[in-house]
């Protein structure tokens, strides 16, 4: 049987990978594994986001969980981590996130949280994905009274939005603030959170259609976003993904702050305040080396994973770390969340700004950045198997390596989320990063046509 799950779920084409049956027996396999120790009937709560797919998965799930006995708690249009949050709050026995987070609409993916609001390890979905593969014929049936039972949390949103606003601190009277909502789950939230802290919010992609969900909006594409923080000479802007994890961020004058600006912000700042664990934030491969050298400067260790925020909170909670998080906009808060949580991030943010009374692109000059060039190259799940196995893509990227010594980096990977190969290139001097970055991906497409 092909893996299931990637670096943050089940993903797939909806109706075509992620199918109903394949969500339904997911279901039955997550509550039997997930709810053994429990003592009394088990309950398992569903979030999603607002793509067309979400509905008939949701469906699936619940028939599926219901069907072995294990009661569901519905939350309907949710962030990410309003699931990772309530799931602990209502003493569940695992969160599913029904999201494809910054995909497009067609896609559609299962996450699953276990009972303490976590992303399930490797080992507990490997045993989900065996339940699938030798047990699918044979789960239990029970009958009559014994069936689950689905109960709806009407209050899930305010639940969620009165934990964030408590991580405020402070008011956020006098900021003005654009916020693009990716037309998925940060428009059942951001408005009326960031409105209760005081902000005056300007709202962009926030009327979701099904189909209209990351379409050139949210955290992807800043585009409308930066043109709309400058024209209405605002303090900021934020942009969420699909389903609110991540968060970047538009400074006054409409430059991009992205994850790794974020956390050097957010770092400098918790250091002071005596708050960073351990001195220590956790980035991943794909953070920018510019970080690297704020921490050196500011004598804070730097420990690096790989790609995912489930893997920079494997090292954040095995070493009792405090912050972490991706360029992409994933930021980890351990002290309030065990999820990136992109509406967390842009609190945390504004908080820093109205305590200091400083404005975002001051706060953003602790850190420059490297030039970097990123480009993806399709790929079909066989040839990625073979693809970092191969003779020739292995001296193609270490052809590229030595260009730079100790100057920069060429860093491919196989994304754990899309048909892609990632080619990122980083360096001192832009012109040379983006032609070496251009040459490298043309180089590997030539040999994955090959392949």
């Amino acid at each position: 049987m092909n893996k299931l799950f990637g670096t943050d779920g089940v993903r797939g084409i909806a109706n075509k990978d992620l199918t109903c049956e394949l969500a339904m027996n997911i279901g039955r396999a997550a509550a039997l594994i997930l709810a053994e120790k429990s003592q009394q009937r088990p309950k398992i709560m569903i979030g999603k986001d607002t793509r067309l797919s979400s509905d008939m998965l949701e469906g699936a799930l619940v028939a599926g969980i219901c069907s072995v006995g294990a009661d569901v708690l519905l939350l309907n249009v949710v962030p990410t981590p309003a699931v990772a949050f309530l799931v602990r709050k209502y003493k569940a026995d695992a969160g599913i996130m029904i999201s494809a987070s910054h995909n497009t609409f067609e896609f559609n993916g299962i996450k699953i949280f276990s009972g303490d609001g976590y992303k399930l390890p490797d080992s507990l979905e490997e045993r989900i994905e065996n339940m699938l593969h030798e047990n699918s014929e044979n789960f239990p049936h029970p009958q009559g009274q014994d069936l689950g039972r689905v109960i709806t949390i009407k209050q899930a949103d305010l639940d969620y939005i009165e934990h964030i606003t408590n991580t405020a601190k402070l008011s956020l009277n006098g900021l003005k603030i654009a916020l693009d909502c990716a037309n998925g789950s940060a428009c059942r939230t951001a408005n009326r959170l960031f409105r209760e802290l005081g902000a005056e919010c300007h709202l962009i992609a926030c009327s979701p259609n099904g189909i209209n969900i990351n379409e050139n909006c949210g955290s992807t594409n800043l585009s409308n976003l930066i043109a709309y923080v400058k024209e209405n000479h605002l303090d900021a802007g934020f942009a969420f993904d699909g389903d609110a994890d991540r968060c970047l961020a538009v400074d006054e004058n409409g430059n991009l702050i992205d994850g790794d600006i974020i956390m050097a912000i957010c770092a400098a700042d918790m250091k002071a305040q005596d708050k960073l664990m351990k001195n220590s934030v956790v980035g991943t491969i794909m953070t920018n080396m510019g970080f690297g050298k704020f921490c050196k400067e500011n004598n804070i260790n730097f420990i690096s994973t790989k790609v995912g925020d489930r893997y920079v909170l494997e090292e954040m909670l095995k070493e009792k770390y405090s912050l972490g998080g991706e360029q992409s906009g994933h930021i980890i808060f351990l002290e309030f969340s065990t999820t990136g949580d992109g509406q967390l991030t842009a609190t945390q943010l504004l908080s820093i700004m109205q305590r200091k009374k400083s404005c975002l692109s001051n706060l953003a000059k602790l850190m420059s950045k490297y030039p970097q060039q990123i480009i993806n190259i399709k790929i079909n799940n066989l040839k990625k198997v073979a693809f970092l196995k191969d003779p020739q893509i292995l001296d193609i990227i270490e052809s590229a390596n030595k260009q730079f010594c100790e100057n920069g980096r060429v860093i491919v990977r196989v994304s754990g989320t899309e048909p892609l190969i990632r080619v990122m290139v980083e360096g001192e001097e832009e012109n040379a990063t983006y032609s070496t970055c251009k040459q490298t991906a043309n180089a590997l497409q030539k040999r994955i046509n090959e392949l």
